[in-house]
């Protein structure tokens, strides 16, 4: 295993050539993965002007915009971490309304939120279309091992002591629930592109020779 040193804009560069490489004339769905303390959304929204850059039209979304009801999300309190990793996040929706229309030969209409959790009501977002080439930007924690459809896949890596340290002490609850993703998921070896981000502002990207 090697481990590059990257700047933040080096990394930007880096995953934005890798994403329009893969785009042909079909979708490219793209995972943003990471828990909050890693900055998903950030490197999401940092990569949407460079794709632009290299003609791909881009469709932001976030997994955040994808939680189940509070009824739901709080069944087991508001504090459970199994329930954390596995029942916040709403898979089908995510499957149904923005990751299937983007399968080949799909329609390329795509619902970019569903669920505000301020209010808990739906947010009535319009449909959006994503030209045939486009990118679709997905960011979000606990996105992989769910069968979700990707093209490319990033996971933003933390060490234990890192997330620890990093994560606000109001969502330390969560931290048994990324242990368990750890464990379960290994996004690390399963990933396109891992990237070491115990310091967001010094990225190292991690290869495996």
């Amino acid at each position: 295993m090697n481990v590059r040193p990257v700047s933040p804009t080096a990394l930007v560069d880096l995953l934005a050539d890798r994403i329009a490489d893969a785009a042909g004339d079909s979708w490219v769905r793209v995972a943003i993965d990471g828990a909050p303390a890693a900055h998903p959304d950030d490197l999401a929204d940092a990569l949407a002007g460079p794709l632009r850059l290299r003609g791909r039209e881009v469709l932001r979304v976030s997994a955040g915009d994808f939680l189940r009801p509070a009824s739901l999300r709080f069944e087991a309190g508001r504090t459970d971490p199994d329930a954390y990793y596995g029942d916040w996040l709403d898979h089908g929706g995510l499957a149904r309304e923005v990751l299937g229309p983007l399968d080949p030969g799909g329609t390329g209409k795509v619902l970019p939120s569903l669920w505000d959790t301020t209010t808990d009501r739906a947010t009535r977002a319009p449909y959006v279309t994503l030209p045939p080439g486009g990118v679709l930007l997905l960011s979000g924690a606990l996105l992989l091992g769910h069968w979700l459809p990707f093209e490319v896949t990033a996971h933003l890596w933390m060490s234990p002591a890192a997330l620890s340290r990093r994560t606000p002490p109001e969502w330390r609850w969560t931290l048994p629930a990324f242990a368990r993703y750890e464990e379960e998921v290994a996004p690390a070896d399963t990933a396109d592109l891992v990237v070491r981000m115990d310091d967001p502002r010094h990225p190292a990207v991690v290869t495996h020779s």
